[in-house]
């Protein structure tokens, strides 16, 4: 990181990107994608990989150090392990990372590591095939099972495995998603269901939170012991009585505003500074028009600086809550949508 990173206006780091390589996903997950139809982004506004690798020079000048790809689905963007190359190549950038759905993941996984890709965290929400099918409204379970098993054998570690636990849906497979982890090996990310933009079925009703994750596990095996978050990560990380690493990601019940360091860049070149922030700026018409490097980082640190972000507190206020984004405005604005953005 530079020196004197730029800090926001409660002095946080900018120092995590998010970037979304498409908005397009294989499978409509009813927590995210669980409308019929999406209205997509125009392929000639999307960033070519030269782009968002100039981009990323900029961003990281500033102190970002920790990139992650992300989507929609990844993988679906043509050539991925070319961007990935491209990025790993930067010095400075500390780790390089990538979250999918796993559908795609095996016969992409050589490639990846091959290109330089740090770890990988693949999204799974279940262990069972027809639950499976339920939530993601396909019938991938089997590939992203053997996306899953492909990773290790590649060569990467410090996989991860992230769960959106909701309650009456899934919250009966805590322990056997933690036993999962142990055979991959990776280490699952138990998360709250959020009521960020795609989620038009969320209900309060729904959420499972930190509390009970943490009770129903520590029913099964024992005391549990929260572990030190040494680097700004959102999830609580915790050890069971063997030893073994499980995290909780609470954005719902317990936000971690205070520290989030994280922004997000669409494939469009939208960048978001929030998860619940309506408005982004738009950095790839500036950057088409000929922006100089120094103009570029002028207007994204004007916009770190003045940041006063908390999204996710201030929902937490809130008494009567419902989704956050009505369906007409997603609709109407596909920047508003997580699978746009990049969650």
């Amino acid at each position: 990181m530079p020196a004197n990173p730029i800090v926001d206006r409660y002095r946080r780091p900018l120092r995590n990107l998010r970037i979304s390589v498409t908005d397009r996903c294989n499978l409509r997950c009813r927590y995210c994608m669980p409308e019929a139809e999406y209205v997509w982004l125009p392929r000639r506004d999307l960033l070519t990989f030269e782009e968002i690798s100039a981009l990323t020079d900029v961003f990281m000048s500033l102190g970002v150090d920790k990139v992650r790809v992300t989507g929609g689905e990844p993988l679906l963007r043509r050539d991925l392990p070319d961007l990935v190359a491209m990025l790993a190549g930067k010095p400075g950038l500390r780790d390089l990372a990538m979250t999918t759905n796993g559908v795609l993941l095996a016969d992409n996984v050589v490639a990846l590591k091959a290109a330089g890709l740090g770890r990988v965290t693949v999204s799974l929400d279940t262990l069972r095939a027809a639950r499976s099918k339920t939530l993601s409204q396909r019938n991938t379970h089997a590939s992203v099972l053997e996306g899953i098993a492909s990773v290790a054998p590649a060569g990467f570690t410090g996989t991860k495995i992230d769960t959106v636990a909701m309650r009456g849906v899934n919250d009966d497979e805590l322990v056997d998603l933690t036993e999962f982890g142990r055979t991959v090996p990776a280490e699952v990310r138990f998360i709250e269901y959020m009521d960020v933009g795609g989620a038009t079925a969320w209900s309060p009703d729904l959420v499972l939170s930190r509390a009970e994750m943490l009770s129903r596990l520590t029913d099964h095996y024992g005391p549990i012991t929260p572990l030190r978050n040494t680097d700004g990560a959102p999830a609580d990380r915790f050890e069971l009585p063997d030893g073994t690493t499980f995290g909780i990601v609470s954005s719902t019940t317990q936000p971690f505003c205070a520290t989030c360091d994280r922004s997000r860049l669409t494939a469009d070149g939208m960048w978001f500074r929030c998860l619940y922030a309506v408005e982004g700026t738009n950095l790839r018409d500036p950057l088409r028009d000929g922006a100089s490097f120094e103009e570029l980082r002028s207007l994204i640190t004007g916009k770190w600086t003045t940041r006063d972000d908390r999204g996710a507190v201030e929902r937490l206020a809130e008494r009567d809550r419902t989704p956050f984004i009505p369906l007409a405005t997603l609709k109407s604005n596909p920047h508003l949508e997580m699978h746009t953005r990049g969650g």
